[in-house]
């Protein structure tokens, strides 16, 4: 991934994507003769399958192939995706699978429309994991988990991550990277906010002073710098994922979501040509099995494959890439780049050609002043009077403007929301160095990851 995306500059609305669904469904109607529904006729169907060689047994995997935003209303339906790569145990993954979803969820207004819904996914994921980082310190473990958590409504799909888990596409011939890779080594500008914040950054001491292995913190030895858990680290060790939105096209995709004991040994190219042809439950044992073959069992080696499946094409017919990806690049075939203020009209769209994959919203910022603005990525539609991240109603006077404090904040004031509580105002002013939550003698030198 390029350093612009690494370091969350805003890369916003490539076209407004209730005008693309909006126009994709007129489109379907005429297909079908203007009758019927045409998004619920020919809504892509999901098939999913996973595998594990399990070395540790901390990788956890989240598969739920229907959800429904409102209970009985299957015209809010997605699909959920997610995988946990636990450390130092496994607490921090049970805890934040069983709990991740229902925490995004509780963010999201039920009443909003669909395409209401998927432009506030963004903010929600990111207050849902907050809150599950927070949540989780008062359990009172040291594990940890890097998370990556895909939602997936029709041909929506968004991803959210920390660590070093990674979501990978192959989609029409080419592979797109969904997820950000959170590891020191790979990300010089956590390494600066982390160092800013408090943090000590640098390779492991040993005798005569040489240095060796990757990149860790200090104390606590984490080589990752963003992930749910890990108390005995630092609260600069932040639970603020990187977000990716993209709109497939009608020819559908591929999914491949794995952890790192796939990724240290598969390239993307490599994993999604060893399982061509294959469905998702064989595709995945396939890449598994390359992997620990590759490397051997070093760790937790697990894998989770999705087929989004146009209405038109039979299952498990998805190809593997006819070019190689390279790398982290910008989404090919008729990107339309504009930005949130610039978002084309439905009448606009019918100026250009009928898009490809579309970059809806990319965000990786690591400040939650930013990432939780009303304003950002959608306005009026999260309540004004509860705590942005943990949702509890706040009396008047009780909230804390998330713009406190700042000072270049423009046209912002202090009693300008969204607000935070109390507790979730400390958790943030500790992700940002200006407070230590955490008692640091309680840290420990060992390596975490």
């Amino acid at each position: 991934m390029s350093s612009a995306s690494r370091s969350g500059r805003r890369r916003t609305g490539s076209v407004a994507l209730g005008d693309l669904l909006r126009r994709e469904a007129s489109a379907e109607r005429a297909a079908l003769g203007g009758g019927g529904d045409g998004e619920r006729e020919r809504r892509p169907s999901v098939a999913a399958g996973q595998a594990c060689r399990a070395k540790k047994g901390e990788d956890f995997a989240l598969l739920k192939p229907t959800c429904d935003r409102r209970p009985g209303a299957p015209s809010t339906s997605f699909s959920a995706f997610a995988l946990f790569d636990g450390h130092n145990g496994s607490a921090a993954a049970v805890y934040a699978k069983e709990h991740l979803l229902g925490n995004v969820l509780g963010c999201v207004p039920t009443d909003l429309s669909r395409d209401e819904w998927l432009a506030a996914l963004p903010r929600a994921l990111v207050a849902g994991f907050v809150k599950t980082d927070k949540d989780f310190q008062t359990k009172a473990h040291s594990s940890g988990t890097t998370v990556t958590h895909a939602i997936i409504d029709g041909s929506v799909v968004t991803v959210a991550s920390v660590g070093d888990s990674r979501c990978v596409l192959e989609a029409e011939g080419s592979i797109y990277y969904l997820s950000a890779d959170h590891r020191f080594d790979a990300n010089e500008e956590e390494v600066g906010r982390v160092t800013e914040c408090g943090g000590e950054v640098g390779r492991l001491n040993v005798i005569g002073g040489v240095e060796i292995g990757p990149l860790r913190c200090w104390p606590g030895g984490l080589c990752l710098s963003r992930s749910i858990g890990d108390q005995d680290v630092g609260e600069f060790i932040i639970p603020v994922p990187y977000v990716k939105q993209i709109k497939l096209s009608n020819a559908g995709g591929r999914l491949i979501i794995s952890s790192d004991g796939v990724w240290d040994a598969l390239t993307a190219d490599m994993a999604f040509r060893c399982a061509q042809g294959l469905p998702p439950e064989a595709a995945a044992e396939q890449i598994v099995k390359e992997a620990v073959e590759s490397k051997g069992l070093r760790d937790d080696t697990t894998c989770i494959v999705i087929d989004i499946i146009p209405p038109e094409k039979p299952k498990c017919t998805i190809e593997s890439p006819k070019t190689p990806g390279k790398g982290l690049v910008l989404l090919k075939k008729f990107f339309l780049r504009k930005t949130a203020s610039d978002s084309l009209s439905l009448a606009d769209t019918d100026n250009y050609p009928e898009p490809g994959l579309v970059e809806v919203f990319e965000d990786g910022c690591p400040s939650l002043s930013r990432r939780l603005n009303s304003e950002y990525p959608v306005r009026d539609m999260f309540k004004l009077f509860a705590c942005a991240i943990c949702q509890i109603d706040l009396e008047s006077g009780q909230g804390i403007s998330i713009h406190e404090g700042l000072s270049k904040s423009g046209k912002l004031h202090p009693w300008d929301g969204p607000f935070l509580c109390h507790s979730c105002q400390e958790k943030k002013e500790a992700m940002e160095g200006k407070r230590h939550s955490r008692d640091s003698s309680s840290r420990n030198s060992g390596s975490s990851e």
